[in-house]
């Protein structure tokens, strides 16, 4: 029907449709550049309720597939989860289930391992609370990616045409996932159930993401898709009328599967793709390059028929028409009920005064700060987070949406902001309107982004209890889909793609009813604004939104405060802005305020305060808004504290009453308890001997698990220098050596060898770098490196990398082999699991290429992430690298000094140590991204995030002094 209206115009339409997909325009260095934008949510409820790790790590792997099969490289990621009450005792969980903390913990480890180790920015991440989900956990993951038009080729299989099969090997994990969403779960279901929770593989996917980014691959796949749920038989079986599928030629993990498991098991790590007979031994020969294992699987035929064979027998005979048929039709009778009782835009506080009640409603489970949690996933990979997850001077402002540059290989302002609506309580009342104001919800949060509403596109998420004979569950999906739809039509607003889940019930318990939106859009990158207070004097308003007398939205209204709030934004009278949601205008208020401590005097009605109040917008802004719905609240204040209603109270005492209880389950900061030790700074001229190069040379290996190659590619390539990727193979022996060859040819030619992050190995124990390490130590690479660092030249390892320069002995000694019982190494970190944030780190020393365009005593905020950071090293040895100048950076707290207090060294190094050099400089190590940023990255984040390691590398071989 929008699109009727015109008002869908930018949709792709095409029989491949795995992901939602639109045109949009990109300015790339000044030119604008036709992109498909596609996006996918999806969800792993019952693998996670059952298998919490495994499920929500194959929940990302699940929604990343289907861009991915688009021919997208997939760069942004949205978590939102819902839970029962995760601060309840063990002993009082329901029998046949298990703990909420336990699935809570273990789905936050299993998402963020994989979306960490496939290198997925993951910038928006909440859980939502309410008894209803001890029924069946709620699991949804939804991510953005992004391809140049122009590489990407839709066409119909053609009879001759082959079918090539790539990435992961088939197994028995997996088989019976797709039926087993749909259960109903019981008390024998955890015993059950396990075997349909697939094991994921991020590192395979990865490759398959550095494979599909490749016009000259994607140029080739006519068609495309991906192995979800039913494996080889819906996978390939969706792209062509006629097939002849082989599946003794499926290659597997183990042996022993029969021709059914064969067909019907599924991965995250699989792709099937549709070639031209005469472009097979090409795309298999790009596939070999990346490390990809393919097989030609199947034949496109003229005969309407799928066939399956094993072993030269046929084992499947069916007609297309058949196939393609949904079979007997089905009815169901649906009674929308009427809403119940009383008004849940009301939320009555506890309290004995209006300070108590303030701080109690920063308490409630769904507007406490989630920061522990937030913190586990990589939220800064890519060289593309506009908004970090927490901004201002303190990082403790929260961020209500994902905002990512699209993936180019240029420089552009154009960036995906995504934003979700849902609140359970709403929903529960009437799925009418709690779908509707998910709807509006989304649309808030995007324009108090920065973002204009009108080209939002969305994708829906629907979770319901099991569907009986009573006409009345029937009615709540329903209900939601009619309030949704309404929405729809009034704000212009289509939703092109969707995904449901209708089986959350348990004994008596059900889920409650969710039409969960995603909202999605562009933005100019230059005009987005953050949620934290900027500073004293500006003026505070609600952009209030008032619901028709029914308690719908007024769409008219809508649309005339988000056109009005977009506008002063665009013209930079508004700086900050929150989208009204769980906590109310209360939760707003104080959360914009703790970003930089700026406080505010505010005077409102206290059940307003409290209420919901979807659709309305609070914001600071400079001067006087003219508007009718704009009402004045108050002032930002040069006072860290909140004064509401004549009532001050301490913005440290409520950010405490809004961490506090979260942290028990989550911590948010380790228990850091290293020394310091004091520094002489130290600076020094080093020379390269060689003739001066105007590009110098890097050569950058990509080996098994690495996810900053892009990232650190193109910091380079902007520096100035010339990039070659080194892809290290090792599917049999033959590929090992071969790639050994490249690397050494490689590092021959090469001016600057880097090591960047990633996972290597998967990180298993010692992971983090012995694979890396093995390859250095190899005779042919270590003589190269050695020749390297005898001609002048440089390495730097960051993250992964640093971990490898440390356990090769390359850091801190300058040669490999050269580790001892005294060497440093790298460990987990102090609060055990992996961190991203945002650190400032101090230059300790200038005395290498590297730091040549510094002075001690320089501060850098740059972007951490990872697991094992903790630099180890005994007081002798770091007495030695501070006297010869090798400690290069350290963390420092907000006074400017080196501290081993979290969060501001955030992993509980040694003497503060971020990052060393060897003795002669040429080689550097550290912790930090530098990498990862470029302008208008990080807005939300305060300091010079400009630490520019790879100008200064270039200006050295370039012999010219480099710029501070």
């Amino acid at each position: 029907y929008l699109r009727q209206q015109g008002l869908l115009d930018d949709m792709e339409v095409s029989d491949e449709n795995n992901a939602c997909s639109v045109y949009v325009d990109v300015d790339v260095d000044g030119k604008t550049e036709r992109w498909l934008l596609q996006f996918k949510n999806e969800t792993h409820n019952h693998p996670t309720e059952i298998e919490p790790f495994g499920g929500a790590s194959t929940c990302l792997g699940g929604a990343i597939r289907d861009p991915l099969s688009g021919r997208s490289y997939v760069y942004q990621a949205m978590r939102v989860t819902g839970a029962g009450n995760i601060y309840r005792k063990v002993s009082d969980t329901l029998p046949g289930k298990l703990p909420q903390s336990v699935i809570s913990r273990k789905a936050a480890a299993g998402y963020s391992s994989y979306g960490n180790q496939i290198g997925l920015a993951t910038t928006h991440v909440r859980e939502i609370y309410h008894d209803g989900y001890v029924a069946k956990r709620l699991e949804v993951g939804a991510v953005v990616g992004a391809v140049k038009a122009g590489n990407v080729r839709r066409e119909k299989p053609a009879p001759g045409d082959k079918i090539i099969m790539l990435g992961g090997r088939t197994g028995r994990d997996g088989i019976g996932g797709a039926t087993g969403s749909s259960k109903e779960h019981d008390s024998h279901s955890l015993e059950t159930c396990g075997s349909e929770v697939q094991k994921g593989n991020a590192p395979e996917e990865r490759k398959l993401e550095r494979l599909f980014r490749r016009p000259e691959v994607t140029r080739l796949i006519k068609k495309s898709n991906d192995f979800g749920a039913g494996g080889v038989s819906v996978a390939i079986g969706e792209l062509a009328d006629g097939l002849d599928i082989y599946l003794d030629r499926v290659r597997t993990k183990y042996s022993g599967l029969n021709s059914t498991e064969l067909a019907i098991s599924e991965s995250q790590e699989r792709m099937a793709v549709v070639v031209e007979a005469g472009d097979a031994a090409a795309f298999m020969d790009y596939c070999r390059e990346e490390n990809i294992e393919a097989v030609e699987v199947a034949d496109v035929t003229d005969t309407a028929r799928m066939r399956m064979f094993n072993g030269g027998r046929m084992v499947a005979d069916l007609s297309r028409e058949f196939i393609d048929s949904a079979g007997a039709a089905h009815f169901a009778e649906a009674q929308i009920g009427a809403v119940a009782d009383g008004d849940p835009f009301a939320r009555p506080i506890a309290g004995a005064d209006f300070a108590e009640r303030f701080a109690n409603n920063l308490r409630e489970d769904n507007v406490l700060s989630q920061r522990g949690l937030i913190e586990m996933f990589d939220s800064s990979i890519g060289r593309s987070t506009v908004l970090m997850p927490f901004g201002g001077r303190t990082q403790r402002s929260e961020t209500q949406v994902s905002v990512q540059k699209l993936p180019v290989d240029g420089f552009t302002r154009t960036a995906s902001v995504m934003a979700f609506g849902y609140n359970p309580c709403v929903a529960s009342w009437s799925p009418y309107h709690g779908a509707a104001y998910a709807v509006v919800e989304a649309a808030a949060k995007v324009v108090a982004a920065g973002a204009r509403f009108d080209r939002m596109r969305y994708s829906y998420q629907e979770y319901f209890e099991r569907m009986t004979s009573d006409p009345r569950s029937w009615g709540k999906p329903l209900a939601a889909l009619l309030g949704a739809l309404r929405m729809q039509v009034e704000l212009g607003l289509p939703s092109i793609g969707g995904k449901d889940s209708m089986s959350g019930t348990f004994q008596n318990i059900n889920v409650p009813p969710m039409l969960m939106a995603f909202g999605i859009t562009t933005v100019d990158a230059a005009t987005v604004v953050s949620t934290d207070f900027k500073r004293p004097g500006n003026n505070l308003y609600l952009i209030r939104h008032t619901p028709r007398e029914n308690r719908m939205p007024d769409t008219a209204q809508l649309r005339r405060n988000f056109t009005f709030v977009s506008d002063r934004i665009e013209a930079g009278q508004i700086v900050s802005a929150w989208a009204v949601g769980f906590g109310g205008v209360a939760e707003g208020l104080a959360k914009m305020a703790f970003g930089n401590e700026v406080g505010a005097r505010a005077t409102m009605d206290e059940r307003e305060l409290f209420g919901y109040a979807y659709g309305s917008i609070l914001v600071e802004c400079e001067g006087e808004l003219d508007f009718p719905a704009a009402e004045l609240l108050g002032q930002t204040v040069d006072d860290p504290a909140l004064t509401v209603n004549g009532v001050r109270m301490p913005l440290d005492a409520l950010y405490r009453a809004n961490t506090e209880r979260f942290a028990t389950v989550y911590p948010d900061k380790g228990d850091n308890r290293a020394e310091l030790m004091d520094a002489a700074p130290r600076t020094g001229v080093c020379t390269y001997p060689g003739e001066a190069v105007e590009h110098p040379r890097v050569c950058l290996p990509v080996f098994p698990g690495t996810n900053c190659d892009y990232d650190t590619a193109k910091a380079f390539r902007r520096a100035g220098a010339e990039v070659e990727t080194s892809v290290l193979c090792n599917l049999g022996g033959d590929d090992i050596l071969r790639s050994i060859a490249r690397l050494r040819e490689c590092i021959d030619r090469c001016h600057i060898l880097v090591l960047s992050g990633g996972f290597s190995a998967g990180d298993e124990p010692d992971g983090s770098a012995k694979f890396i390490v093995n390859v250095l130590n190899n005779k042919d690479i270590r003589d190269a490196v050695h020749a390297l660092l005898d001609r002048g030249g440089l390495i730097l390892g960051i993250c992964n990398g640093f971990q490898a320069l440390v356990k090769s002995g390359l850091l801190p000694y300058g040669r490999l082999g050269m580790v001892t019982c005294e060497s440093p190494t790298l460990f987990r970190n102090d609060i055990n699991r992996h961190i991203s944030q945002m650190v400032t780190t101090r230059v300790a020393s200038a005395a290498s290429p590297w730091l040549a365009g510094f002075e001690p005593g320089d501060l850098h905020t740059v972007a951490v992430s990872h697991g094992e950071g903790k630099f180890v090293v005994s007081e002798k040895l770091a007495r030695e690298l501070f006297d010869a100048g090798q400690v290069a950076f350290q963390y420092v707290g907000p006074d400017g000094r080196p501290t081993t207090e979290a969060p501001w060294n955030p992993n509980g190094s040694s003497y503060a140590i971020e990052g060393i050099t060897s003795r002669d400089g040429r080689i550097l190590g550290k912790m930090g991204h530098t990498e990862r940023w470029e302008e208008h990255l990080f807005k939300n984040i305060e300091g010079n995030k400009r630490q520019d390691l790879f100008g200064n590398a270039v200006s050295y071989f370039r012999k010219v002094k480099s710029e501070r």
